[in-house]
């Protein structure tokens, strides 16, 4: 195969050295080629990393070059390009044999709603019929415990029903439902996985919680009781392999949390220990700052710019995310190990590797 055989002018790429592709219907074929979207992420990265050393070939998408050293060193083929364009889903998706869908867009403030609909739904719906015009094997579409909203009989599991609260959420729904509307009326083999709040080095969506902890600014709103579900990151990345590999994962849903819930107190001692300080004692009510988070919304969104608080953090210490991982334990033999205070200790540890907590 020449160096020209491999342009293709929609979908700009770069190969390393080994440019076979491979392809095999069996999953669990290591000399299999599996394409990962959203690579460049913190869950993509660690499962990219995780993959690689399972001895998959992979192939990632991303839109820029900053993590081209990182995937050059796993020899991924790197292809550049924008997953809103269809033409670019269907370049990547010929020769492949596996997917894991994992891009998203961030949960903040300050996006138009039809840029969620876009890469959640659209997106989507363009990834599945390009899998089933090129015959992928295994498709994991990576989704979220958020669809299932506020729990409130936890723990909730994959019987659960829907109970979206936001346009976040309301689209990694509509995405759950396109995938396995395709694996029902297609015959794609697909797998839904649900990650709980996911936690680790690497991880940035989380820093501002530990550094607010680890400098004593932290103040709890609300009484604490809410219950949180982490999950380390090398246990849930391993947990998404797993339900590649296994046969019987196909139309199913699972969640992927840690050992175990507990309330945000709780995690936020934890937390304040493996920093070396005391949590202040003193919190502060939830109502009014819901309020001045709605002002906060108001005053900002006409400028299109994310407001320095909003509804959705301040829900954190409000809404519950407690759920079974039985299905998963069951299923696939997933067995998350790493504890919240192991979790934490090297947590913080890589964040002040970093320089961003002292």
């Amino acid at each position: 195969m020449s160096e020209k055989d491999n342009d293709c002018p929609d979908c700009p790429k770069q190969f390393p050295d080994n440019r076979d592709f491979g392809s095999s219907a069996n999953p669990s074929d290591n000399g299999s080629t599996i394409l990962v979207t959203g690579a460049g992420g913190f869950v993509g990265r660690k499962l990219c990393g995780e993959l690689a050393k399972r001895g998959y070939k992979l192939r990632v998408l991303v839109r820029n070059d900053r993590t081209d050293a990182f995937f050059k060193s796993i020899k991924a083929q790197i292809y550049n390009g924008d997953i809103r364009d269809h033409e670019v889903v269907d370049c990547v998706c010929d020769g492949i044999s596996g997917v894991f869908h994992l891009a998203s867009i961030v949960q903040q403030a300050g996006i138009p709603d039809r840029d969620f609909w876009d890469v959640h739904v659209t997106v989507t719906k363009n990834l599945m019929a390009a899998c089933v015009k090129y015959n992928v094997s295994r498709v994991v579409h990576c989704s979220t415990i958020g669809v299932l909203g506020h729990i409130t009989g936890p723990p909730a599991d994959e019987s659960s029903p829907y109970n979206v609260e936001d346009i976040y959420q309301r689209t990694k729904a509509e995405g759950e439902k396109v995938a396995m509307e395709y694996h029902k009326s297609k015959g794609l083999p697909v797998t839904i996985v649900r990650p709980a709040a996911v936690y680790g080095p690497g991880d940035r969506r989380l820093l501002k919680l530990f550094k607010l902890i680890a400098s004593g600014r932290f103040v709890m709103i609300g009484d604490g009781k809410t219950l949180i579900h982490p999950v380390y990151i090398d246990d849930l990345v391993k947990g998404m392999v797993l339900a590649y590999e296994q046969p019987e994962a196909v139309g199913e849903i699972f969640i992927l949390g840690g050992p175990e819930y507990m309330s945000i107190s709780r995690w936020s001692e934890i937390i304040a220990g493996q920093a070396g300080v005391s949590l202040p004692r003193w919190r502060i009510p939830y109502h009014p700052v819901k309020v001045a988070a709605m002002l906060c919304e108001s005053l900002f969104k006409p400028f299109g710019l994310e407001p320095p608080l909003f509804r959705r953090r301040v829900d954190f210490f409000v809404k519950n995310r407690a759920f079974s991982i039985d299905k998963a334990k069951n299923m696939l033999g997933y067995d998350p190990k790493t504890g919240i205070k192991e979790g934490a200790r090297l947590t913080m540890a890589w964040y002040r590797e970093q320089g961003w907590i002292k």
